[in-house]
């Protein structure tokens, strides 16, 4: 789910395949480390003035002499703390789309509200963060080696002086878990996590993924698969690594995997497809990038594509390779895919 191109279009392939582009396949052989499931950090109260300490998913703790008030965080992590009541000051990351509007990875967050530090990969002005004084920065990590998302590898040095950082780790782990440490951390930075919005997100949340495992069970036979389209390739995910289809697959979800040996380019994250290949796998239902990297469903013009089944059967749906960390955000993944499984007719 990360972009790790070494060149533009290896960058935006992983990006594309919610796999780890910005990274590289360098960073895909960077070891196992999974981080903490667990989490740890002090539950600091808004408004008070007392030390704040956190430790994030390196096992860096984070200590301060009061709970960070200047907060910069990439895009989709600000739009998580934003659904537990707390504001970031600045973002990088896709934040606005070309026409202005607020990307998808900005959630509800008011984008007028931010600084934003860059909007594109590689896009970071180290001289507007120095300007907010920053307290911490906050982004997810798509590897096992401690890279924060979209934090460019040429100034991270710098970025690294002005202020320290936290990393969640959203690599080869369930979704339950980086959503958990989210929690942790909106907690510890004064969030009122008993809050009605926040315990009732929390409790949809848990029913969705009842619903979704129930109708994963009542639907064994339907095959779904993951895919990010480019102008030149189709990228079929494979469930390893991603937080959300890793998730699903344990709540009994029936994917289309490709091999490991064919998802070695792609870091292990996915397989890239020429789009005269694109009907290789039989799927029943087509999940799609809805990242603003990726061409949308609606736009694709190959007639390979509209010949699929699924295509042909209207049964794609849109999947969020980079969730926003939130449970109400999460709510609408598990409750669209179960949607699409109870209603899918057997296409492929």
């Amino acid at each position: 789910m990360p972009q790790a191109r070494a060149t533009h279009l290896t960058r935006r392939g992983l990006l594309a395949a919610g796999g780890a582009l910005a990274l590289g396949a360098a960073l895909a052989a960077c070891g196992d480390d999974k981080g903490k499931d667990g989490g740890s950090g002090t539950e600091a109260k808004a408004g008070t003035t007392g030390p704040w300490s956190f430790e994030d998913d390196r096992g860096t703790t984070v200590k301060l002499d009061k709970v960070p008030a200047n907060i910069v965080a990439f895009t989709g992590v600000g739009a998580a703390l934003y659904d537990y009541g707390i504001q970031v000051k600045g973002v990088f990351g896709p934040t606005r789309t070309t026409d202005g509007k607020p990307d998808v990875q900005a959630g509800d967050m008011d984008v007028s509200k931010v600084t934003v530090l860059g909007n594109t990969w590689g896009q970071f002005s180290v001289e507007k963060y120095a300007s907010l004084a920053p307290d911490v920065l906050v982004s997810t990590m798509f590897d096992g080696a401690g890279t924060l998302w979209y934090v460019p590898e040429e100034s991270k040095k710098k970025i690294a002086q002005l202020a320290p950082s936290v990393g969640i780790s959203v690599y080869d782990r369930r979704l339950t878990a980086p959503l958990q440490r989210m929690w942790d951390l909106a907690a510890s930075l004064g969030a009122d996590m008993k809050a009605a919005k926040v315990t009732d997100a929390k409790k949809r949340f848990e029913e969705a993924a009842a619903r979704l495992r129930a109708a994963a069970k009542a639907r064994p036979g339907i095959k779904v698969m993951a895919g990010s389209a480019s102008d030149q390739l189709f990228y079929v995910s494979g469930t390893n690594l991603s937080i959300d289809l890793e998730y699903f697959k344990a709540l009994g979800v029936n994917f289309v995997e490709p091999p490991e040996s064919a998802k070695k380019q792609g870091g292990g994250w996915y397989e890239s497809l020429s789009w005269e290949n694109v009907d290789k796998y039989r799927a029943d239902i087509i999940m799609m990038d809805d990242r603003t990297s990726a061409i949308q469903p609606a736009d694709i013009t190959k007639a390979t594509w509209k010949k699929l089944p699924a295509v042909k059967a209207g049964q794609v749906i849109a999947r969020s390779p980079e969730p926003i960390l939130s449970y109400d955000k999460c709510v609408p993944l598990l409750t669209n895919l179960a949607e699409a499984l109870e209603k899918a007719k057997k296409v492929s």
